[in-house]
């Protein structure tokens, strides 16, 4: 393997996360929503050192190489580009804060510090202050602490600096002069996060004013410490990201869910693995921060601007402004299948695909709501891997057991970030008869399947549904997802197959028409590609078309780009990681690879191939990395339905024409956006666009 074949996984990732704060700078998009990308920028950017950078660290620690892992870069070496890339795209972003802040201004919108309050303001501060945010503030005074408390992971703290009062005696200048450190006190507190962080002030005839909850707790310092005797006070934000893997305990007396909710609560104390600090922080305050926090040159050490936890800027208020943001698009219905009538009857007679969020939800709650009361309905099974915070998802299962169902559940305690809301609702199936099934020891279950069985005739048909997405009703409106709403009894047998698996995790059953990992995924993807290199080879048409979230295997990498170099025309939608190196004369010039970044989250895993003209389309739950491969149960369905397969190819060619959103993957990683002598596309408006006409064709 040579280290020129292919993009660190974790540059790679730092370029996507690069392209979201392209958003943030474009200014096409609309002034809030660019706020909410700088927003989603830095939650990214959180998660990141949660999960890869600690990974990376860890790695670092135990003196392990792993260049073959990372792509022949040397952990250490990793550890130090990433952090110079992030200090590089932290400053960018702040620039560009400024300026959207600027722009505000020329729509009446004010966002305001603790110096800038009026005397009009001044009053209401004060009240909110005493009435929401002191009860909430925890202060901790650090000079009488042999050690500081462990600081919750990406929690925002001021660090606080009094200067102390002293009586200065005749001729004791000097002593005042030289005074020491045991002569100020250092504080924190904690912002809470109980509290929305943009407070939004009286507004001012057409002038509309916000304060950070951060500079509202400086403006009203004076009276948080009036019993201390000080000169001055300075306050600065800083922040600690904690290693976010889980600790699994090994005890056997405790249950799966107790195991993962100890975990969790463990996570507090995760080693540091990055402290971000305000740049204008005195050098004997940091010192002194980092020295009781134990804080070392391991660690990433980034110089920020004043405030830190933009991702809060997600929840910007829209200040009823509707003009500053993207115009909502009402969800569509899918043609021929209504939700005021049985969905079960209408697809018991065809599948019915369904491309959220430009088409409704509502038909996932609504089939699993209507299997949940109908009599001839006897068992119901789905996986779940992310649950929204109010989940009719998880209400419909519950009342599906009250009604003498038989309801079994694979959830995913381990769903990074999510487990506090699966735990929450696993614990409140489990109360209401739900049987639980915790996956498999070593794999995460990933696949996103349901089926269920209905008596008719005295036989048990199966109905059900696969998708490439979490059965997730708020994500369902940001993320772009496929939904196959099947009959098909083959598929559904098959899928029952998986549940099997689940619960005699010994037994591997035979697939004729699912891809299933761990165990035939990637061995089935290289068959497919060898295929298409073969009937190049022979002259037959040959192509392959992938939509993907990350492409990062090396193994799945090098089959591709033997089929570039066999002639096999390849064109890749990666949304975020791409590790594989397109148009490099000799290695992948017959490879084209675009990223879209937009208004919606692009989610969708479409595989197509060209199969000399009979082509092979599926949607999966699997991305093309080792872990989808290798390390957890993901499933990709073949469509078999003409007109859905024809669905799925037209909408990969409008995401594939986009010239608007699409940004060209390439070895300089400069996330150039594509150019071209075509019509503009911009996709995502053209696919809600495609939905609209095939709606209006259909009521014709």
């Amino acid at each position: 393997m040579s280290s020129n074949q292919y993009i660190n996984r974790e540059l790679s990732w730092l370029q996507f996360n690069a392209r979201v704060l392209q958003e943030a700078e474009d200014e096409t998009v609309p002034l809030i929503e660019r706020l909410r990308f700088l927003g989603i920028f830095s939650n990214n950017l959180d998660e990141f050192f949660k999960v890869r950078y600690a990974t990376i660290k860890r790695i670092d620690l135990a003196g392990k190489s792993a260049k073959s892992v990372l792509g022949g870069i040397k952990a250490g070496k990793l550890l130090e580009e990433i952090t110079q890339i992030v200090i590089d795209q932290q400053s960018e972003s702040l620039k560009i804060l400024d300026r959207i802040q600027d722009q505000l201004e020329n729509h009446n919108i004010f966002i305001i510090n603790e110096k800038q309050v009026s005397k009009t303001q001044e009053a209401f501060i004060k009240s909110y202050f005493l009435t929401h945010v002191s009860p909430a503030l925890v202060t901790i005074i650090l000079n009488d602490l042999v050690k500081i408390p462990s600081l919750k992971d990406s929690g925002a703290y001021l660090a606080v600096k009094m200067v102390m009062k002293e009586e200065v005696p005749q001729q004791g200048i000097s002593k005042l002069l030289n005074r020491q450190v045991h002569d100020r006190k250092y504080v924190l507190i904690e912002i809470p996060r109980s509290i929305d962080r943009f407070v939004v002030l009286p507004a001012e005839g057409e002038k509309q004013y916000i304060i950070l909850l951060d500079d509202l707790i400086r403006f009203n310092l004076k009276t948080i410490f009036n019993i201390f005797e000080y000169e001055s006070i300075s306050a600065h934000m800083i922040k600690i990201t904690r290693d976010a893997e889980l600790d699994i305990d090994s005890d056997l007396s405790k249950s799966f869910i107790e195991k993962i909710s100890m975990s969790v609560k463990d996570r507090i104390k995760g080693d540091p693995v990055r402290f971000v600090y305000d740049m204008n922080i005195g050098e004997d305050t940091l010192g002194y921060l980092m020295g009781k926090m134990g804080i070392d040159s391991t660690d990433s050490i980034i110089p920020g601007g004043r405030y830190h936890n933009r991702r809060d800027y997600m929840n910007f208020p829209s200040l009823g402004n509707d003009k500053l943001l993207y115009k909502a698009i009402d969800p569509l219905p899918i043609p021929g299948l209504v939700l005021q009538g049985s969905l079960l009857g209408m697809i018991s007679k065809k599948d019915y695909l369904l491309y959220a969020p430009y088409q409704t939800f509502a038909y996932v709650v609504k089939f699993l709501r209507e299997a949940a009361l109908d009599p001839k309905v006897k068992t119901i099974k789905i996986t779940i891997y992310r649950l929204a915070k109010i989940s009719h998802i998880a209400s419909s299962l519950i009342n599906a057991v009250k009604n003498g169902k038989k309801v079994t559940v694979q959830i995913e305690l381990r769903a990074r970030f999510d487990e506090v809301a699966n735990i929450r609702y696993a614990e409140q199936m489990q109360q209401e008869g739900v049987i639980l099934i915790f996956g498999v020891t070593g794999l995460k279950v990933h696949c996103k399947t349901c089926v269920i069985e209905r008596e008719e005739k005295g036989k048990l048909i199966k109905y059900g549904f696969l998708s490439t997405g979490n059965f997730n009703e708020s994500t369902s409106r940001i993320y772009t997802d496929y939904t196959l709403f099947t009959g098909n009894q083959e598929l559904l047998k098959e899928i029952n197959k998986v549940f099997d698996f689940f619960e005699i995790n010994y037994k591997v059953s035979r697939y004729k028409h699912l891809l299933v990992s761990p165990h035939y995924t990637r061995t089935a993807l290289i068959k497919l590609i060898s295929t298409e290199i073969e009937n190049a080879q022979k002259g037959k048409s040959a192509g392959i078309k992938l939509k993907l979230n990350s492409l990062s295997d090396f193994a799945l990498i090098d089959k591709l780009y033997e089929a570039s170099q066999e002639g096999v025309k390849i064109q890749l939608i990666v949304r975020g990681i791409c590790s594989l190196i397109p148009g490099i004369p000799g290695m992948s010039e017959n490879i084209e690879a675009i990223s879209i970044i937009d208004k919606f989250l692009e989610h969708p895993r479409v595989y197509i191939f060209e199969n000399a003209g009979d082509k092979r389309v599926y949607i999966s739950s699997a991305d093309w990395m080792t872990r989808n491969m290798d390390y957890r149960v993901e499933v990709s369905c073949p469509i078999y339905d003409e007109n859905i397969k024809q669905e799925i190819l037209e909408t990969f060619e409008i995401s594939w024409r986009d010239n608007v959103k699409a940004r060209v993957h390439s070895i300089n990683q400069d996330n150039a956006y594509r150019k071209n002598n075509l019509p503009a596309c911009r996709s995502q408006f053209a696919l809600y666009e495609y939905y609209q006409k095939k709606l209006e064709n259909y009521q014709l």
